[in-house]
């Protein structure tokens, strides 16, 4: 029988850890198969500021999806996982995949990273992408991991406290989705920490890690990964949470520590299954 798989439509580069080069491996390591549709295919990621390489159209990756359900994968997806999009265009066919995903499978699950901007830079993405994540994408999705500043932004409200961050992704989860991860969350009286929020209908739960003073390209990417292979293996949402960030936090420390510039995804392997160290959870509603 073929395997079942996940379509993971994300960016390329040859060199570090961004898009499909920071989720694919996790999610395999992970022990799932993931067919992946990249977008561009660059030398680097852009945080360097130069990079070699070319983006695909729309067409070829429509050309590639028509190519990947002729093989019938369509009806073996667990789960969809997008990123950063770089024209509105791309974004209707994924969400054209989704339906048809959907229709083949039904039960398939959307994960949707809502790329758009981040604290302190604001957008950093092409007119209409934060409006098509708002109005189409995230009301399309199972789950959406949006950072701070994108969930600001999706429900229309600033976040100045814990109440406000739970009242947000409330708002954002009537939209569609039952499962709003919110990263890189910093709170007044919490300099020192990084705070995860997973709400969902049941309930919401935090985890706290230490802050690592850092900032490396591709952890939102990883994450998201994470969140959505931890989802196909159990609906135990506390779990996923703590799985997840504490996976995470394995990740970025190792980074750290090795003092690197790209995320440091092969060394931290391990974690991906087995966390080698397990932060509490909070229950917060």
């Amino acid at each position: 029988m073929a395997a079942e798989g996940i379509l993971s439509i994300q960016s390329h580069v040859a060199y570090g850890h961004v898009g499909n080069c920071a989720a694919v491996f996790p999610l395999q390591r992970m022990g799932y198969e993931v067919w992946a549709v990249n977008t561009v295919q660059f030398s680097n990621h852009t945080g360097y500021g130069v990079w070699k390489g070319h983006a695909n159209s729309v067409e070829q990756i429509r050309e590639i999806l028509a190519g990947v359900e002729e093989r019938g994968a369509f009806g073996r997806t667990r789960a969809v996982v997008s990123g950063y999009l770089g024209d509105p265009r791309l974004g209707d066919a994924v969400l054209e995949t989704v339906a048809k995903i959907r229709a083949a499978r039904p039960g398939a699950l959307y994960a949707c990273d809502p790329v758009m901007g981040d604290v302190g830079r604001g957008f950093f993405v092409r007119p209409g992408i934060p409006e098509f994540f708002r109005d189409h994408a995230v009301p399309a999705a199972d789950i959406v991991t949006p950072n701070a500043f994108e969930l600001a932004y999706l429900a229309g409200r600033s976040i100045d406290s814990l109440d406000d961050a739970l009242a947000a992704a409330a708002a954002v989860r009537a939209t569609g989705p039952s499962l709003v991860v919110v990263t890189s969350l910093e709170l007044p009286g919490a300099a020192e920490e990084i705070l995860v929020l997973a709400d969902t209908p049941e309930g919401s739960w935090l985890v706290r890690t230490p802050k690592l003073p850092l900032a490396v390209n591709g952890t939102g990417d990883a994450t998201t990964a994470l969140v959505l292979g931890n989802r196909l293996a159990t609906e135990n949402i506390p779990q996923v949470l703590q799985r997840s960030v504490s996976a995470m936090y394995e990740l970025v420390r190792r980074t750290h520590e090795n003092g690197s510039r790209e995320i440091e995804l092969v060394a931290a392997q391990a974690a991906y299954q087995d966390p080698p160290r397990l932060f509490e959870v909070e229950r917060v509603r």
